[in-house]
């Protein structure tokens, strides 16, 4: 019996389909959404890690609602930029939910960027201030790209930037790319410390790391601000995140997942997960002075959600290449 064809949808085709990112923070919120009422399946992601600080991981889900089924299989090496690649690789595969046949194959590189910064942006959509105006970005790479563009949609009195890498001329490129495609003011700073005082909004995306050596204070980030951490406890000292208000993350059951096998020696009781806070079960920000952070280990669901908004919008448009399965 003969299978039939699946799609293949490389980046530049995926970029070819021209998702908006206010599509995909609304996709991103209709998984969390279903997640807060137990309506989706996504166990905690596996995976192996062949280098120091690498890993490659496994990530499925199932979204009944949006009939989005699949995994994701992404590596991150963070010494990959010595030999011209990037940090993050991978390939995303979605699967007829009936038949349980691959519908489609696609990169997931641009996909694992956006859906991250629209998660940051969902996320401050509920606990950021309504008059959150500056912004920290501390790593100025792909995820300080597209959390720069995700906020920008969802905080509608942003102004200003602080940003800050360890590398000079990425922190550069950063500021003229960005100044010019948002049109905010973008400013360069010399420290973390100058990334994030002041700040009602904190981003940190720098690598993950097996064993941090943190360095973000609890007296630097001011009452009021909410900080979403991209790269797990790696940046920000115990006592800082010990002071926050709430302390939230994407997904409880991951987060427990990882602290089983080393992960997150020192960190507070978590208040509630984002599928919690979309659906009131737990309340989000009840005040102007509450400090709240959102630990985002990244979830399968904003892959899945994603991805088959891409296929059906790909198939529209005649985009990708039909590949026979046997």
């Amino acid at each position: 019996m003969s299978l039939p064809e699946f799609l293949y949808l490389s980046r530049s085709d995926i970029e070819k389909v021209s998702l908006t990112m206010k599509d995909i923070i609304n996709a991103v919120e209709e998984a969390f959404r279903e997640k807060g009422y137990g309506r989706v399946e996504m166990p905690p992601k596996p995976g192996v890690h062949p280098q120091n600080n690498s890993f490659i991981h496994a990530m499925p889900a199932y979204i009944p609602k949006l009939r989005s089924a699949g995994v994701k299989w992404v590596s991150g090496f963070p010494e990959n930029y010595k030999l011209g690649l990037p940090y993050i690789t991978g390939l995303l595969i979605l699967n007829d939910p009936k038949t349980g046949v691959p519908i489609c194959v696609m990169d997931c590189t641009w996909i694992t960027a956006m859906r991250t910064g629209a998660a940051t942006a969902m996320a401050a959509k509920y606990l950021a201030r309504k008059d959150s105006e500056t912004l920290g970005i501390l790593g100025c790479g792909v995820q300080g790209r597209s959390n720069l563009e995700a906020l920008s949609v969802v905080l509608g009195n942003l102004r200003r930037v602080k940003a800050y890498d360890i590398n000079k001329e990425n922190l550069s490129k950063y500021v003229e790319e960005m100044t010019k495609k948002h049109g905010l003011s973008v400013i360069p700073v010399n420290s973390p410390r100058e990334a994030i005082e002041g700040c009602d909004v904190v981003v940190t995306a720098g690598p993950i790391l097996r064993h941090p050596n943190p360095v973000i204070e609890a007296s630097w980030f001011k009452d009021g601000g909410f900080a979403c951490a991209l790269d797990f406890d790696s940046y920000w000292k115990p006592k800082a995140m010990h002071s926050m208000d709430k302390f939230c993350t994407d997904d409880l059951d991951q987060l427990m997942y990882y602290k089983t096998i080393g992960y997150f020696p020192d960190i507070p009781e978590v208040y509630a997960d984002l599928g919690e806070i979309i659906t009131k079960a737990k309340a989000g920000r009840e005040s102007d002075e509450e400090r709240i952070m959102a630990m985002n280990l990244g979830s399968a669901i904003e892959d899945m959600a994603t991805a088959i908004k891409i296929y059906e919008k790909a198939r529209k448009m005649n985009i990708g290449t039909w590949l026979p399965l046997n």
